[in-house]
Order: C-alpha cells, then structure tokens, then sequence
C-alpha cells in the first residue's frame, strides 16, 4: 500500500529548557493508504499530540515527518469549534477557503449535510445545535474538502449512545467510500483516538497503543484482541485492555 504518512523518530517536548514536558518520544510510524487506525491507550499518553503531529498543528521537537506530496488530508476535534453562522455557511467557508466559488460552495455544503442527514437544519445557527448534531456537522464539513486522510480525535466522547451510533455509521460509511464526494476518489484512510474498545473492534482495521508519549505496540486490529498474543509480547497493552494499567 501506499505510505501517506512517514513519522521518523520523532519527539514533542513543551515549556523550557528547564522544564522540558514530553509529549511524544522517539514515534516512528507509517500511514499507509486505506487503513483505518486507531490510537488508544489512557489520558495523557500522547494520542491527541500523535494526531496534531500528523496533521501539521505540531512541529516535531526532533525527528521528521513526512507526507505524500499534495496529500488533502482533514482533521475532526473532540469539540469541533462551530462559527456563529448558519450550518450550511459553517461548510461552506471551508470549501471557499479552498478556491471553490461561493454559489458552488453553498451548493456542496448543502449535499455533504444531506450525507450526515442534517440538510433539513442547513439554515440554522450552528452553535445552537446539539453536541451529536455538531459531530456529524464536523465530519461532513471535513468530508467536504475531500481529504484522502481523515483525523479524529476522541470523535464520540460525550455523545449520548444513539449519537455515537450515528457518528460511528458516518465514520464507516465515509472509510468506505459510500458517502464520498466525487474527489475523494474511492475510500479515505483513518487515524482516529478512541478510549471505546468497542468501537476501535468496529471500525479499526490497526490499532496503535501509546503509554507516556511512546508507542508500545502496534498491530493488525485481530492480534490486538488476541490476549494470548498480547499478554506474551505486549504485556503493557494486554494490562490495558484488561483494564489494570496504571
């Protein structure tokens, strides 16, 4: 497969020479085209900081990062932030940002909230949605400028279940291709951070386990779960999964 993403050992350090926090240590990595990756490990162990990292908003303190060239790639945040506007204008500036003319933008914007099925609540200010409603807004404004890799941080933390059902099926649809516009070009890759192991079974083809700042493990999403495989060569992952890490 194509490699999309190249991190070479790479390091994000905050604060001073004095104080130097880590973030991420010595991260190498590959994205390669089609996959669906997950980041998972507790609070704190670096999945944001990965995900900021390989979408540009990091500068890695040492070590390269290195993407495809052109690469179209979106980021979706846990708070996805909504402009005081309309829905339909929310999508739509990031389409005129890119070059797309603003009657063509409106018109894009408008079928990609079809897609997350919320076109019926294009005219309404998009602060006032509910936090799924937002979610699903995220990702169709981010699916609008189609991004051959899709980030996602956290994307279904303190939705209700049946939200989460709706961001999860959103999620799988667009790593599909089904729901697509016709320049993304068949399905998107996906890197995305999850606490949910559930969810990381359903919708992660790989899983990559972080523990302070450094990758531990790094598996097909099969052998993740096969706890007789982890607990002989990960035991850090396999105490995770069971839910006795520190």
């Amino acid at each position: 497969m194509t490699v999309l993403m190249d991190v070479r050992s790479a390091s994000v350090y905050f604060g001073k020479r004095a104080a130097l926090v880590r973030a991420l240590h010595d991260i190498t990595l590959q994205i390669k085209a089609g996959e669906r990756v997950a980041l998972v490990g507790a609070n704190g162990c670096g999945k944001s900081s990965l995900l900021r990292l390989l979408h540009g908003l990091m500068r890695p303190s040492s070590g390269v990062v290195h993407t495809q060239a052109g690469l179209r790639q979106a980021m979706v945040f846990q708070r996805p932030y909504m402009m005081r506007m309309s829905l339909q204008a929310n999508l739509s500036v990031g389409l005129f940002l890119q070059g797309v003319p603003w009657r063509a933008a409106r018109a894009q914007s408008l079928q990609a909230l079809q897609h997350v099925g919320l076109a019926e609540l294009a005219g309404r200010n998009a602060r006032a949605l509910s936090g799924g409603q937002q979610q699903r807004a995220a990702l169709a404004r981010a699916c609008a400028l189609a991004p051959q890799v899709l980030l996602l941080d956290e994307p279904t933390a303190s939705l209700d279940p049946h939200a989460k059902h709706e961001v999860e099926s959103l999620m799988q649809a667009f790593a599909a291709g089904r729901l697509n516009p016709p320049a993304a070009q068949g399905p998107m890759t996906m890197v995305f951070s999850s606490h949910n192991l559930g969810q990381v079974k359903r919708l992660a083809s790989r899983v990559v386990y972080l523990e302070n700042g450094s990758i531990l493990a790094d598996l097909p999403v099969e052998q993740f779960f096969d706890s007789v495989t982890l607990s002989a060569d990960y035991p850090q992952a396999y105490l995770f999964v069971k839910g006795e890490s520190p």
